[in-house]
């Protein structure tokens, strides 16, 4: 009975929820109400005459995200779960274990254990998979899993999971966990600091502004801000982080949109910490969103020097729209621009190529924009380093081997292979990388590059059409082939390769404060960084000052 209620009676409540939203668009109103009279009819005779049961909130669930994938990759619906993770990226603030965990395959691995907080305290270590939680087995268990790990401070978790292939127990004891915008900072040399900032919550400028405080009171007078691998976050918070550096009642960001209440300029609100302290900003391909506000507004204002290479590429705003049920929808509703007036998005999701891809700025179609001191700077695809590294560019073989988890699974091996350097790992031999290409071929490891997977693709479509024994010696010629250049590519990007596993082994055993400790002295952006700030000529040279 109680089923058939929801089948009958939620979806007509839920069509004039729908219906009532729709009369607020003016301008469109019977198109919008015409379509989800077709929506809501369909899917009440869909649920009362499909031949087996159906789950009206499984398909709702993935009707509207199906929806949403027309439109561009950061405007999407979040259910009551996903709600809670969405507050707990804002606020970095939760009760849970202190891991990252991701699923992948069916298998719940722990991506990265954090110093201290629970799952680090019952011995969980990286690379660990994850196989009972409490008394649910996870091969039966189709939801997300993370959600088992929920619960009120000081909850006892028992988890089972596979250690190298071993079956172990653990009993996880849940408490309050905050994972910082600012996971470190400390001082590079006498006079130069660094501040790592890892994502934008609503902590994010205090955090900042406390480090860069405790940093010239221990003597810097240079700085170094790390925003590698940062995806953004709140807008709010890339100008207050701004506003350390700049006087008050600067612009920082603009947004544009056809709703006018979304149109908006920002501008610093507070008296900063320093105007004057040189800077360099350290970005890179993953550098999204937010961090593209800060270093494009700083590189604008010509308040900070970019090292690195070009960042992502986001220049839309999101805003969260709370819906019925404790759901949520984050909705695009402008695009920013940094203060020169450029927007730096890289991918028109509006036209989309021959495959549905959202077609790339190409540079040719690059607009010029000046400075504040006139240095010219260009939109349409991310913020472009001031000093580019050629050397800290991302190539496919490296983004393949990190995408299929290949350095990951290796330093997992290297991990227990070789479990008495708990002290300083200041270098990954050659001697190590042939270790590491050998455990590819014992391995069988494929690499899924973007052209191999693009070649399978091609095959499996062939064998549907019955014509694959047709092709198949010139496929396996081309694969051969491939898989031949892909091996010739890890010795071409050895140096990028190895400082990758390298990263990944140093945070096996000394967590992340290890890995940021170990980039003072001796990763490459940071010392090209610290060069720049130590010669003051060309520092001033750059900026035109």
């Amino acid at each position: 009975m109680q089923k058939y209620f929801k089948k009958k009676i939620l979806i007509p409540i839920l069509a004039s929820a729908f219906l009532f939203v729709g009369v607020s668009f003016q301008d469109n109103f019977f198109e919008i109400a015409k379509q989800i009279e077709i929506f809501t009819t369909l899917f009440k005779e869909l649920n009362t005459n499909y031949v087996d049961e159906t789950n009206p909130g499984d398909l709702m669930d993935k009707a509207i995200k199906a929806m949403l994938v027309s439109l561009d990759p950061y405007t999407v619906y979040f259910n009551e779960q996903d709600v809670m993770k969405f507050k707990i990226n804002n606020t970095g603030e939760y009760t849970g274990i202190g891991a990252m965990i991701t699923r992948k395959e069916g298998k719940l691995i722990i991506k990265e254990v954090y110093k201290n907080f629970p799952a680090d305290k019952a011995g969980i270590k990286t690379g660990d998979e994850i196989i009972q939680i409490g008394d649910v087995r996870l091969s039966d268990f189709n939801e997300d899993a993370s959600q088992l790990f929920k619960g009120a401070k000081n909850t006892p978790i028992d988890v089972q999971f596979l250690r190298q292939g071993k079956k172990n127990t653990a009993k996880i004891i849940l408490d309050e966990v905050e994972i910082k915008s600012v996971p470190f900072y400390a001082k590079i040399d006498d006079k130069t600091g660094y501040i790592v900032l890892a994502h934008f919550s609503n902590k994010a400028s205090n955090e900042t502004k406390e480090a860069l405080l405790e940093l010239k009171k221990q003597g810097a007078e240079r700085i170094v801000l790390d925003l590698r691998g940062n995806p953004g976050g709140l807008l709010n918070e890339a100008v207050n982080i701004c506003n350390l550096f700049v006087p008050k009642n600067e612009v920082i960001v603009t947004t544009k949109s056809k709703i006018e209440k979304y149109n908006n300029t920002y501008k610093t609100a507070f008296e900063p910490v320093d105007t004057a302290i040189p800077l360099v900003i350290i970005v890179n391909s993953k550098s999204a969103s937010a961090s593209e506000i800060v270093s494009g507004a700083l590189q604008d204002l010509d308040r900070a020097v970019i090292v690195g290479s070009r960042s992502f590429g986001k220049g839309l705003v999101q805003k969260p729209v709370d819906l019925t049920y404790s759901t949520q929808l984050k909705v695009t509703i402008s695009r920013y621009y940094t203060p020169s007036g450029r927007c730096i998005q890289a991918l028109d999701y509006a036209h989309k190529d021959k495959n549905g891809l959202a077609i790339r700025t190409e540079e040719k179609n690059y607009t010029a924009f000046k400075t504040r001191k006139g240095r010219t700077v260009y939109d349409g695809g991310g913020i472009f380093p001031d000093i580019e590294m050629e050397e800290t560019k991302s190539s496919p073989i490296a983004d393949a081997l990190l995408k299929n988890d290949v350095i990951f699974n290796y330093a997992t091996t290297y991990y227990y292979k070789n479990p008495n350097q708990n002290g300083q790992i200041l270098s990954f031999t050659d001697a190590d990388y042939q270790d590491f290409k050998s455990y590819i071929k014992t391995q069988n490891i494929n690499f899924n590059t973007e052209t191999e997977l693009a070649l399978k693709n091609t095959l499996a479509i062939a064998k549907k059409e019955k014509i694959d024994t047709a092709i198949l010696n010139e496929y396996q010629q081309l694969l051969t082939s491939l898989q031949k250049s892909e091996l010739e590519q890890l010795d071409k990007n050895k140096v990028e390769i190895k400082n990758l596993i390298l990263d990944e082994i140093i945070k096996r055993y000394q967590y992340q404060e290890g890995l940021y400790q170990y980039y003072l002295k001796n990763n490459i952006e940071v010392k090209k960084s610290v060069t720049i700030l130590q010669n003051t000529i060309e520092y001033q040279k750059i900026l035109k000052l």
